[in-house]
């Protein structure tokens, strides 16, 4: 494993942040070991803790077996950030047994909070969602609707970042939720070099939707993936729908609809996040001025590029750009 550079290697920088992960009964081993796996590929940044709601630190697992984790609930005391993994669904309750509610309570306010698949559970029994956007993984969306009809959740997204708390769904969005911590930490850059060292895409496009069992399409119905990749190497110029379905060879009503069956949103949609991607990586890289950049990726004009990065990620381009031209000096990409 390569580790990568990190401003947390200089004799000035702070302590590593502290990501403690609690690992709860029935625990699934896939994701409880992403953490361990993905944050210390940026070297010196992230101290990783495994920790358990009890003294004693034995944890079964939904395996065959049962595992013994380096901490006890102590270790929540000094989180920067806590992720809850998943457990098997035989052991989501409405109510928290005492342990990990007294485990939970130890978590100090502004404490950043993740939660990976039926983790999900565990923070809304605790109050943590209340009045917030938060997701699960799409299996589970009816039930926990059922259990928190509150809560406003939304099945079609891999991850929800609420600022100090952010929800993702099932197995693999767990690595998509902890390479986006990355990126906000630390930049497209290095979350993108952490992600070629995973072997997995940096970003992810269309949400869980893709992933929810649909009805078999029609047989011959072409895929739009040829037309993906056509629209990318061209995303400066105005592309209509009719255009993109032309390129395709399907009308306009069919490539929309197969699109939003793989993609999990309409082509309109998935045209602006490219465009902001793009977008977000010359305002990293450049010193192109905005009206430039909005060129660049296909906005007609810096405010309608201003407007969109707003819609996405919060921030002015102003903002993006002082935010991360900063952090990526200071890691030396």
């Amino acid at each position: 494993m390569t580790s990568i550079p990190s401003a947390a290697t200089s004799a000035a920088a702070p302590p590593a942040h502290r990501v403690v992960v609690l690992a709860l009964d029935g625990v699934y081993p896939f994701e409880l070991s992403i953490p361990n796996r993905v944050f210390p590929y940026v070297e010196g940044a992230y101290k990783v803790v495994t920790c358990a709601v009890t003294d004693d630190r034995t944890v079964t697992t939904n395996a065959d077996f049962t595992i013994t984790v380096g901490s006890g609930p102590e270790a929540l005391d000094t989180a920067h950030t806590v992720i809850v993994p998943p457990y098997d669904s035989a052991c989501i309750s409405a109510e928290l047994p005492e342990p990990v509610r007294a485990a939970l309570a130890r978590i100090r306010p502004g404490t950043r909070i993740v939660s990976i698949c039926s983790g999900a559970f565990t923070l809304a029994a605790a109050g943590l969602l209340d009045g917030r956007p938060a997701t699960t993984h799409w299996v589970l969306a009816d039930l926990f609707r059922r259990m928190f009809p509150r809560i406003a959740l939304d099945p079609g997204v891999l991850f929800v970042d609420d600022g100090d708390v952010l929800t993702s769904a099932g197995a693999a969005s767990g690595l998509d939720v902890c390479l986006h911590l990355i990126r906000s930490d630390h930049g497209s850059a290095v979350a993108n070099q952490v992600a070629r060292q995973c072997v997995v895409p940096p970003w992810r496009e269309g949400g869980q939707a893709q992933y929810i069992e649909q009805p078999v399409p029609q047989t011959g119905a072409s895929g739009t993936v040829a037309t993906q990749a056509w629209a990318l190497e061209i995303l400066e110029r105005p592309l209509s729908l009719a255009e993109l379905a032309a390129h395709a060879g399907t009308s306009p009503r069919t490539f929309a609809r197969h699109f939003q069956d793989e993609m999990g949103m309409s082509p309109g949609r998935w045209l602006i996040q490219q465009r902001v991607r793009r977008a977000c990586h010359l305002l990293e890289t450049t010193d192109l001025p905005v009206d430039r950049i909005a060129g660049e990726v296909g906005f007609a004009t810096g405010a309608s590029l201003r407007q969109h990065l707003h819609a996405v990620i919060g921030v002015s381009p102003k903002a993006y750009r002082n935010t991360f031209r900063a952090r990526a000096t200071a890691m030396g990409t």
